[in-house]
């Protein structure tokens, strides 16, 4: 059994980055949340189904990925601690999904309903403020990251990524990283060696 008290508190600080909480609407937030356990390879979606919650990493590493019609797997997200990990298409059409999203890590993921989140937005206005401001920090990184790969190069992305995401390429598979930046396994082992000899 786990202590779930530090678990709940580290979400409410992330929501403290961003918005004010009263003690009144700490309370109303973490009686709607629920905590899960996931086991290294345990899914958290899995194409088809419908999402209907928003999940954030409490700890551990979590990986989202399509299959193409060729069976190859396509990283899409990958998600560390203080990170919110989901398929948004499906969250917000309710359509199934089109993707699936693996722990990479033994991980605790804290999870909302999109009924007690729609909940929350009438009872705690910093909730909705939130994720007012959190969609819209989505949408931006969305589009750079559209922009960076139709029209950078390879190891500009690769530098950009590692600058901005410190240590996370440590947490993941090569295979991950490359299907993530759109390269292949060799060709990023090339570009790290290359950045390593230019940061030294």
């Amino acid at each position: 059994m786990i202590n779930t008290d530090p678990i709940l508190l580290q979400l409410i600080e992330h929501f403290k980055e961003i918005v004010t909480l009263e003690d009144k609407d700490i309370d109303c937030i973490t009686s709607k949340l629920e905590i899960i356990q996931l086991k290294k390879k345990d899914f958290l979606l899995r194409e088809g189904q419908v999402s209907r919650h928003m999940r954030f990493i409490a700890k551990g590493s979590l990986s989202a990925y399509h299959i193409d019609e060729k069976g190859k797997e396509n990283t899409t997200q990958l998600g560390i601690e203080n990170w919110w990990v989901n398929d948004l298409y499906s969250y917000l059409s309710g359509l199934p999904s089109r993707m699936f999203i693996q722990a990479n890590e033994d991980s605790i993921i804290i999870q909302i309903s999109k009924n007690n989140l729609e909940l929350l937005y009438k009872e705690v206005a910093a909730v909705s403020e939130f994720w007012r401001l959190k969609m819209q920090s989505a949408y931006v990184t969305l589009q750079e990251r559209t922009f960076e790969h139709s029209r950078v190069d390879a190891y500009t992305k690769y530098r950009t990524f590692v600058t901005t995401y410190r240590n996370i390429e440590q947490r993941f598979p090569q295979y991950m990283i490359a299907s993530y930046l759109g390269i292949t396994v060799e060709y990023l082992s090339y570009l790290r060696k290359k950045h390593l000899s230019d940061v030294s």
